[in-house]
């Protein structure tokens, strides 16, 4: 028979948490500040992806998705041995978003304006997500001031912010949604 898994251990019941390695920090630790907005950040994109987007879009937000959790898994390590056996990012995951980005960049007019998000529910969640990404890598930043961070973590969260823009604005010409242009008062 197979051992209850229960999702309650009661270790974090005092504010503290165990890092990938087994070091007790303050659920306010910088390690846990920037992998969960990256959890945070992971969750909105599930949102996207349940939505009626075409499936070549789907399918990378997945890819993306694993990605995040592989982020998530190295800034949550105490150690760097505690990552030694897991997957990493890599340049490839960042081309990967570069070619997406140019490719749906074909199918959009020029931006000459900065936008106000909104105009459709998807394009909205596109934004939502963007921002939780800058806040993620900002909060990664400023780990890496003090621990070790792969920088091509970084880099990849500062490639997916630009990506989640650039679908944003595709997502938006998809449902045939306005982009307004922001018209600062004069």
């Amino acid at each position: 028979m197979a051992t209850e898994y229960k999702i309650y251990t009661k270790g974090g019941d005092k504010g503290e948490t165990s890092l990938l390695g087994g070091t007790r920090v303050p659920k306010y630790h910088d390690r846990i500040e920037a992998y969960g907005t990256l959890d945070e950040l992971n969750s909105f994109l599930g949102i996207i992806r349940d939505q009626d987007i075409p499936l070549r879009f789907r399918d990378l937000i997945i890819e993306i998705q694993s990605n995040i959790f592989t982020a998530e898994s190295h800034l949550a390590a105490d150690r760097p041995e505690s990552v030694a056996n897991l997957p990493a990012i890599s340049e490839e995951d960042i081309l990967k978003l570069e070619q997406e980005i140019d490719e749906m960049n074909t199918h959009l007019e020029p931006l000459k304006n900065f936008i106000l998000p909104g105009g459709h529910p998807v394009v909205s969640y596109c934004h939502i997500s963007r921002t939780i990404c800058r806040r993620a890598e900002r909060l990664t930043i400023k780990l890496a001031e003090k621990h070790a961070v792969d920088s091509l973590i970084i880099k990849y969260l500062n490639r997916l912010s630009d990506y989640l823009f650039v679908l944003a604005r595709r997502m938006a010409k998809t449902f045939d949604a306005d982009e307004i242009a922001w018209k600062p008062r004069k």
